[in-house]
């Protein structure tokens, strides 16, 4: 399970060091892709399995299922972790997430979302109405 959130900085060749409490649970290797809201979304392997078995599920005559497919996987890369803890985010991953140098990374049970700083700051700055949405999920059974 991931949890917390950490502030880094991307280095001159896009590497950014992954926290050492995410680092245990991501393993060597993890993959990472595009997320909603503008960041970017990392899974362990084993979760992203699970999670592309859900996703052949869809049906292929449904226009948003492979619509949501189709942007999820072909942003989709497959990241080993150096020895210094530093994982390369590729080059279209942090276009789509407009990352310059400050980022932050969040865990949200199990992923990891990478924000760039300034799309963090903005989201959070919203008026999100979290009475409403606890209620809501209250409706969902949680």
């Amino acid at each position: 399970m991931f949890i917390g959130e950490y502030q880094h900085a991307l280095d001159a060749k896009n590497r950014m060091i992954i926290p050492s409490k995410f680092r245990e649970g991501l393993g060597l290797t993890f993959v990472i892709t595009k997320g909603l809201d503008g960041c970017l979304y990392a899974y362990t392997l084993e979760e992203w399995k699970r999670l592309e078995e859900k996703l052949k599920t869809l049906p292929l005559t449904n226009k948003d299922a492979r619509a949501f497919v189709r942007f999820f996987f072909s942003g989709a890369a497959e990241i080993e972790i150096d020895k210094q803890g530093r994982a390369l985010i590729p080059q279209n991953l942090i276009e789509y997430a407009n990352m310059n140098k400050d980022i932050v990374s969040i865990g949200v049970s199990t992923r990891l979302e990478i924000w760039s700083k300034e799309r963090w700051n903005d989201y959070n700055d919203q008026n999100i109405d979290v009475e409403g949405i606890a209620e809501k999920m209250s409706e969902l059974g949680i």
